[in-house]
């Protein structure tokens, strides 16, 4: 099982990447990753992206998924099918940031990507109340 956190909270003020992360019985799975932005100055931009590796060495040249840039403080969520990477065994975030206009042009950002499969928040009443409203 997944840890929960890809990347754990953070405050960054240059491009990175995030821990090496082991898919062990995640393989092949619908992920749902989240990024939250708690921390931001003006005039700048986050994007992050994951990668994928069947050694955890080679992380290829093509992410596995990417957020759309950001520019605000939110949380922001984006699917991962792991079912179309079957050599993926592990994975890691990674980001890069900018920032213009006046002032320092150094960037900073608050933020971290958590990982759950689909339907993870799905609770084992939902059916039952589903079955209930029909037969109403």
């Amino acid at each position: 099982m997944l840890p929960k956190f890809l990347l754990p909270e953070c405050i960054s003020r240059a491009d990175g990447v995030g821990p090496k992360i082991e898919l062990g019985p995640d393989s092949g799975k619908l992920l749902v990753l989240t990024l939250g932005i708690n921390r931001i100055v003006e005039q700048e931009r986050l994007v992050i992206s994951i990668w994928g590796s069947s050694n955890g060495i080679d992380w290829g040249t093509k992410p596995l998924a990417t957020f759309p840039p950001k520019f605000y403080c939110g949380m922001y969520s984006i699917l991962l099918n792991l079912a179309k990477c079957p050599d993926a065994r592990y994975i890691r975030s990674e980001w890069k940031m900018n920032r213009w206009g006046k002032g320092d042009p150094t960037p900073l950002f608050g933020f971290y990507v958590f990982a759950e499969e689909s339907g993870s928040r799905v609770s084992t009443g939902a059916p039952a109340a589903a079955h209930a409203a029909i037969a109403c």
